[in-house]
């Protein structure tokens, strides 16, 4: 199989790009496949979509890294370089990022479904990081963002006991944003995606940047970067084009051209 295989990337018809995790048997995050990972979004970044949905396939998103691959400190600094950089080239696509969770998320599966913008379970979904069970912590990023999205107390308790979350309890502590059938579920992401696709992708990405950038900093410098991108975004033409719809016509029957 070559490195191309192991992730795939289909920019549909719609404006969404659909990125598959494909290492057989249960898309373990390897050093090359994260290095593929992060190949693709930045490949996203360069020339965006409009909208972008991560997934494994139908029966599991990821089950983390590649054990075999691990060793000592030397090895472990390796490894998380390369999930660093490649979880944190997804968090920076300029797009809105739906990350496709059917079966297990689990350690950097988790991590990388933590790296999207938006979280739809199937009905199976299962969400974790069990590193605590191997005797080290998460290393792809999940401290930090497991801990902002559902607090630290949750977050500690799911990292230091490695307790698995079923997608019901994922949705209840803020994990997960939709839980779907498991048949439904690809239908859902893409349909979502679709309609974001059609939106405003200029002030799409402002309120994707003031909300990443505005969380790593205080609020009053948060609220001083949405004041400047408030401004920035009125430079653009769907600026111009939903405000002259909507004394034209009312809200929401802007039709956006993405610029």
């Amino acid at each position: 199989m070559s490195i191309d295989d192991l992730v795939r990337l289909e920019r549909r018809d719609d404006g969404v790009a659909v990125v598959t995790l494909n290492n057989p048997k249960v898309n373990a995050l390897s050093q090359a496949v994260l290095a593929r990972l992060a190949d693709v979004a930045a490949e996203l970044t360069a020339d965006p979509p409009g909208a972008v949905v991560i997934t494994g396939g139908d029966r599991l998103f990821a089950a983390g890294a590649d054990i075999s691959e691990f060793g000592g400190p030397d090895e472990a600094d390796t490894i998380g370089a390369g999930f660093h950089r490649a979880l944190d080239a997804v968090a920076a696509i300029p797009r809105f990022v739906i990350a496709a969770v059917s079966g297990f998320a689990l350690g950097g599966g988790c991590e990388l479904a933590l790296a999207c913008d938006y979280r739809i379970a199937g009905e199976r979904a299962v969400f974790g990081q069990p590193e605590i069970l191997l005797g080290i912590i998460p290393g792809g990023g999940g401290t930090q963002r497991l801990s902002r999205l559902v607090g630290p107390s949750r977050a500690k308790e799911l990292m230091i006991t490695g307790r698995q979350v079923k997608s019901a309890e994922a949705l209840a502590i803020g994990l997960a944003d939709e839980v779907v059938t498991d048949d439904a579920l690809m239908e859902r992401a893409l349909s979502l995606a679709a309609d974001v696709a059609r939106g405003a992708l200029v002030a799409q990405a402002l309120v994707k940047r003031a909300v990443d950038d505005g969380l790593s900093s205080t609020l009053a410098d948060g609220l001083l970067l949405e004041r400047r991108l408030f401004v920035e975004s009125f430079r653009s033409d769907d600026s111009r084009i939903g405000v002259q719809s909507f004394l034209a016509n009312g809200p929401g029957r802007a039709e956006f051209t993405g610029r």
